[in-house]
């Protein structure tokens, strides 16, 4: 007898858990060809603001974690997401081998950002020379929570995007690709169980206008990646709203994933601190 596979149902995640849109509301993913693949949650303004809630609470642990063990916790991330490469490829419905190496490069791009962690204070912080009896040092600290808008590519821009902001401190709540949404939950299913802190990252499925222009207002969001936003009218919107706090915003700009990130995103949130001290005391 044949038998009835069992869908997989695409949640949020929020502060750990996976819970439902508040509002009960769903929406249809579909392949390339239009045909049903999935319900995704469909977030809220509530769910976002939930999402922010348990960013915040998660903000003291996590930026005051080593940078070796956050590190740590990212090489976890991509040995788990190695081990469900299949999953994740099918997920991605790309094509196999064009999924596989869209996978691998996921992989490849955590082991990066994860042996950045305990690097990018000393290449960011400096030493500075003063006309006085003082030591002037420079360090970097993290902005605080982040809210990012994720690209199109569900995967590898997902990581890339998400990866700089947690790797040197901040969390963030992420609202994934609209169009390409499933890869986004099962990535939240690995950090759920990767040792990340409950909190760190947030994943909430939706409709971009919906939710982005809430972020960037909320008074407790302290920076605004708008990288995954492809209407010219909400990106300035969006601008014009996180002005109210003086948000850090990363506007959206043309990205190849596939090339080398180098530092730009880790120190687009990253806040100078300098500290003086006076010599022989």
């Amino acid at each position: 007898m044949s038998r009835l596979a069992v869908r997989k149902t695409y949640k949020l995640f929020i502060g750990g858990a996976f819970p439902r849109s508040e509002s009960g509301r769903s929406y249809v993913v579909t392949d390339a060809k239009g045909a049903f693949v999935a319900n995704a949650a469909r977030a809220s303004r509530k769910d976002a603001r939930d999402a922010v809630v348990a960013a915040r609470k998660a903000f003291p642990g996590w930026s005051g974690a080593t940078a070796y063990n956050r590190g740590q916790i990212l090489y976890r991330i991509a040995e788990m997401l190695e081990g469900r490469r299949a999953q994740f490829a099918e997920e991605l419905g790309t094509g196999k081998k064009a999924a596989l190496e869209a996978v691998d490069a996921t992989v490849d791009r955590l082991v990066w950002y994860a042996g950045w962690s305990d690097k990018i204070t000393a290449v960011r912080g400096t030493a500075n020379p003063v006309a006085g009896p003082y030591f002037n040092l420079s360090s970097p600290e993290p902005t605080g929570v982040v809210a990012i808008v994720a690209p199109a590519d569900p995967l590898l821009g997902l990581v890339s995007v998400v990866a700089p902001a947690v790797v040197t401190g901040n969390t963030c709540v992420v609202i994934a690709s609209q169009r390409s949404p499933l890869a986004a939950i099962t990535l939240a299913e690995v950090l759920a169980t990767s040792d990340l802190p409950g909190g760190v990252v947030n994943v909430l499925t939706g409709h971009q206008p919906e939710l982005a222009p809430w972020l960037a207002a909320h008074m407790d969001v302290n920076a605004l990646d708008l990288t995954g936003v492809d209407d010219a009218e909400l990106a300035l919107e969006c601008e014009r709203a996180a002005a109210a706090n003086l948000k850090r915003v990363l506007r959206p700009a043309p990205e190849d994933w596939t090339a080398d990130p180098g530092t730009r995103r880790m120190t687009a949130f990253l806040e100078t601190k300098t500290v003086w001290h006076p010599l022989g005391v």
